[in-house]
């Protein structure tokens, strides 16, 4: 690759930049961790397959399009 390229010198520019941090990298890593925990630890805990448990296979579909026909007529549709 030509050195002389921007996209060379975008890459090597950020290359020297990581390769040279010291507590960017321990912040990178508690960053990293923290991401982690947020999307697979919670998600597992936390939120249920409610689809899943609310219909059949194949009926997921039905079962929002009702939910939302409902839930957006509101309490002025009960009148």
């Amino acid at each position: 690759m030509n050195k002389q390229s921007l996209i060379y010198r975008i890459y090597d520019l950020y290359a020297d930049g990581f390769r040279n941090m010291t507590i960017g990298k321990t912040l990178w890593t508690v960053i990293l961790i923290k991401l982690f925990i947020i999307f697979a630890v919670l998600k597992v805990f936390f939120f249920p397959d409610f689809l899943k448990t609310k219909t059949e296979k194949g009926g997921e579909a039905d079962f929002v399009a009702t939910e939302m026909i409902t839930r957006g007529a509101g309490p002025e549709a009960s009148r």
